[in-house]
């Protein structure tokens, strides 16, 4: 069994950074990954000053592997599964079981992985694992990390993309991800409301995805959804298999996030990545 010792920087409740040293062992189905790119996600924001490390959305290079692990080798080029147990994808440096490392094609550059190991699974999951296709009309509520991928995603699956947004700045750009109508809810109180309460957007028998994160309980009014045949489904990232024809799909259709601004002044558009300082 090998060890290796790392540096974690963490934020603390006081803001000050914390640098401490942690060791991890390498079994004999495990890989280790030194993260050379990082996507920076809106739940980053939730575990800000929680004493750990941040940026859960990782891609990067193999320096060790176990005996056992055939899937992926030295050198290799790689993102991260959500549903390993054992992966600590935190920061810049990552274990994962082998074969639960996802080997990223030639084409693809890690600073556009990254942030799809973890928003860009969500969405694609959501949009290939539960009933849907092409010509299905699919509404997107907010462009933000995920958001955006979920119009280019599902324009390029087919399917009729309506956009609901709080600003007209964003339209041009939704329409250019594919989206076939753009609506701005603050100019509509109609729309305002039903952000809160979505259920009254969907057509009868139609399915809500929320893929917000929120630790705060949410009450539902059954009888909307029993009376118009609703379903509300919960969605999990992504497998390997599912995150693996996911990155062959973006591959094909040239698709990259783009990160502009801070993410904590709600200014960041879809995706920022971090990049480790040696890399």
């Amino acid at each position: 069994m090998t060890g290796s010792t790392f540096t974690v920087f963490r934020d603390t409740e006081s803001t000050a950074i914390k640098a401490d040293q942690t060791t991890l062992f390498l079994d004999a189905h495990d890989v280790l990954v030194k993260i050379t790119h990082a996507g920076l996600c809106g739940t980053d924001q939730h575990f800000r000053h929680k004493g750990i490390a941040l940026g859960h959305e990782g891609a990067g290079v193999v320096e060790e592997i176990g005996q056992e692990v055939t899937i992926v080798e030295i050198g290799d080029r790689v993102g991260h599964d959500n549903y390993c147990d054992n992966q600590t994808c935190y920061g810049f440096g990552d274990t994962d079981v082998g074969t639960f490392a996802n080997k990223l094609p030639n084409q693809l550059e890690p600073e556009f992985a990254a942030p799809l190991m973890c928003g860009g699974a969500t969405v694609w999951s959501t949009l290939t694992t539960y009933p849907l296709k092409a010509g299905d009309r699919v509404g997107v509520l907010g462009i933000g990390g995920l958001g955006h991928m979920a119009i280019e995603f599902a324009s390029k699956l087919g399917c009729n993309v309506v956009v609901l947004s709080h600003s007209e700045s964003k339209k041009e750009e939704a329409l250019k991800f594919g989206a076939k109508e753009f609506h701005v809810t603050d100019d509509n109180d109609v729309l305002k409301t039903s952000i809160k309460n979505p259920i009254p957007l969907a057509a009868a028998t139609g399915s809500i995805y929320p893929l917000s994160v929120s630790f705060q309980p949410s009450s539902v009014p059954i009888q909307q959804l029993i009376n118009n045949g609703i379903r509300i489904q919960g969605s999990a990232v992504g497998s390997r298999p599912s995150i693996q024809r996911m990155l062959d799909f973006v591959v094909l259709h040239i698709y990259a996030p783009l990160a502009f601004e801070v993410l904590s002044n709600g200014k960041m558009r879809y995706r920022g990545v971090l990049l480790a300082k040696d890399s």
